[in-house]
C-alpha cells in the first residue's frame, strides 16, 4: 500500500505487522463470552430480557408444521399440537425469509444474520442478533452471550457472529455450559485466569501505543480506519478489566445436577434436550441474556428416537424424495423436536421470575434456514417465536411467492427487548400484525 509522499510509504514489515494485529482483533472478540463482562455489579436489578434463539438446519417437514387459517383463529397442524398448552404464548410465521439469502446448506450461518449469498465465494457474514444484542446489554451479566451446539461442525458452523464477521464457536458439551455456569475454579486456578487477564490488557496497551505511532504515516481516510481500530482496542481493554471483575465474584449456585454427556453423536435428541436444560439454567441464573444453538442436524448421523425405527442418516432422510419409509422417519423425528420444545417451553413457564413466569421475559425462537430440505429451498421457512413482551396466539401468514422479510421479525424482537433501533440487516421496518405489550 502506497500513500501520497515517499516519506508516508508503509514497508512490507509493517504491512504485515499491522496485519496480524488486525487478524487478532477480531478472534479476541470472538473470545468475549468466554470472558464475560459488566458495567457494574452492583448495578440494581431489573427484571432481565432474554433470547434464545434456535435453528434446526434442516427444517421440519412443511405440510406438517404450517397451520391452516391465519390470525387468532388458525388450525394447529400435527407439529404444532405438540404445543397446544403454550397456544397463547407463541405465533407461528409462513411465507417469511431472509432476502437474498440462499447457498443450500450454507445458508445456517445467516440464520441470525440474514447476510446475503452465504455460499458466494466473497461472502462474509454480519453480526448475528444475539451479538448485537450483547453489544448492548451484555454487560449486565457475567457471560455475554452463550453459543451452542449439537453435533455442530466445529469450526464451521455456528449461530453466532461478531460484527466483523468472525464466527462464534460453539460448546457442543452441556457438562462444560454446566461448568462455566455453576463451578467455581480453585484460588489457583482464579489467580491463573486474572494473569493471563491482565496479560491481555497488557498486549492491548502495547497495540494501542504502536497503532497510535502508526498513525501518524497515514493519510485522512486511513487515520478514520485506524480511529475506528483504537476504540474497538480500547473497548476491549474494559472489557478484559470488567472479566476481572467477575473472575472475583462468586458463581450462582443451583440444585440442579451436572449433566452426563452423552458419548456418540447419534444420541442427538439427548443433547438436545441437555442444551435446553443449560439455556434454562443460564437464564434462570441470570449468567447471560443471550443463548443460541445449532441443532446441526446436517452433520448427525443415523439418530436415536424413542419409540421409532430410524434406519438411516438424517441428512439422506432430508432427500426423502417422497418416499413413504423416509417421510415416516421425518415425522417421527420432527415430533421428537417438538416434543423437547414443549419441554422448554413448560420450564420456562413454570419458573418464577419477579412476580412472572420466566417466559415471559425470555423470546424463544426456533426456526430453519431451509423451507424444504427436500428441494434446498431458503424461501417459506418454518418459524415459530414464543414468550417475550409480545402479543402471541395467532398465525401471521405472508405471500409464500414474495416473501415477507423475516428481518422484520428481528427489529421487533429488539424493539420488545427495549433496544431503540428501527433497522436489522435486509428489514424494511418492523414485523406487520406483532405487537409488543
Amino acid at each position: 500500500m502506497y500513500i501520497s509522499t515517499p516519506s508516508n510509504v508503509i514497508s512490507r514489515r509493517q504491512m504485515l505487522r499491522g496485519i496480524g494485529v488486525a487478524m487478532g482483533l477480531p478472534l479476541l472478540n470472538a473470545m468475549t463470552p468466554v470472558f464475560g463482562r459488566s458495567t457494574t455489579l452492583s448495578a440494581a436489578r431489573q427484571t432481565p430480557r432474554r433470547l434464545f434463539g434456535i435453528c434446526n438446519n434442516l427444517g421440519l417437514l412443511p405440510e406438517h408444521f404450517f397451520p391452516s387459517g391465519s390470525g387468532s383463529s388458525y388450525q394447529l397442524s400435527p407439529y404444532l399440537e405438540y404445543l397446544a398448552a403454550h397456544r397463547d404464548q407463541f405465533s407461528v410465521f409462513s411465507g417469511v425469509s431472509h432476502p437474498g439469502v440462499d447457498g443450500s446448506h450454507s445458508s445456517d450461518v445467516s440464520f441470525l444474520t440474514a447476510a446475503p449469498h452465504p455460499a458466494s465465494g466473497g461472502f462474509r457474514n454480519s453480526i448475528s442478533l444475539d451479538q448485537f444484542i450483547a453489544e448492548q446489554i451484555g454487560n449486565q451479566t457475567r457471560f455475554p452471550s452463550l453459543t451452542l451446539g449439537v453435533n455442530p461442525k466445529r469450526g464451521q458452523r455456528s449461530l453466532s457472529w461478531t460484527r466483523s464477521g468472525v464466527l462464534i464457536p460453539c460448546e457442543e458439551n452441556a457438562s462444560q455450559v454446566y461448568r462455566q455456569l455453576f463451578l467455581q475454579g480453585t484460588d489457583a486456578e482464579v489467580d491463573q485466569q486474572i494473569r493471563k487477564l491482565r496479560l491481555g490488557e497488557s498486549i492491548m496497551d502495547t497495540v494501542a501505543d504502536q497503532s497510535k505511532a502508526f498513525q501518524r504515516r497515514l493519510g485522512g481516510q486511513d487515520r478514520d480506519r485506524m480511529d475506528q481500530y483504537q476504540t474497538a482496542v480500547r473497548e476491549l481493554e474494559q472489557r478484559l478489566n470488567k472479566a476481572r471483575e467477575w473472575e472475583l465474584t462468586p458463581k450462582p449456585t443451583t440444585t440442579a445436577a451436572m449433566p452426563i454427556d452423552p458419548d456418540s453423536p447419534s444420541a442427538y435428541m439427548e443433547k438436545t434436550r441437555l442444551m435446553y436444560q443449560m439455556a434454562h439454567l443460564a437464564f434462570e441464573s441470570d449468567s447471560t441474556r443471550c443463548v443460541t444453538l445449532l441443532l446441526d442436524s446436517t452433520n448427525s448421523p443415523t439418530i436415536t428416537v424413542k419409540g421409532s425405527a430410524i434406519s438411516d442418516g438424517y441428512h439422506n432422510l432430508s432427500h426423502h424424495g417422497k418416499n413413504e419409509k423416509k417421510l415416516q422417519q421425518l415425522r417421527a423425528i420432527d415430533e421428537a423436536h417438538m416434543s423437547l420444545l414443549n419441554e422448554l417451553l413448560t420450564n420456562l413457564k413454570s419458573t418464577a421470575e419477579d412476580g412472572t413466569a420466566l417466559l415471559e421475559n425470555t423470546l424463544v425462537m426456533y426456526g430453519s434456514n431451509f423451507g424444504d430440505a427436500n428441494k434446498h429451498t431458503t424461501t417459506n421457512m418454518p418459524v415459530i417465536l414464543a414468550g417475550g413482551r409480545l402479543r402471541h396466539g395467532q398465525h401471521l401468514a405472508f405471500d409464500h411467492q414474495q416473501n415477507y422479510p423475516l428481518p422484520n421479525l428481528f427489529v421487533s424482537m429488539l424493539q420488545s427487548m427495549g433496544l431503540e433501533t428501527d433497522k436489522f440487516a435486509s428489514s424494511t421496518g418492523t414485523m406487520t400484525g406483532l405487537d409488543i405489550v
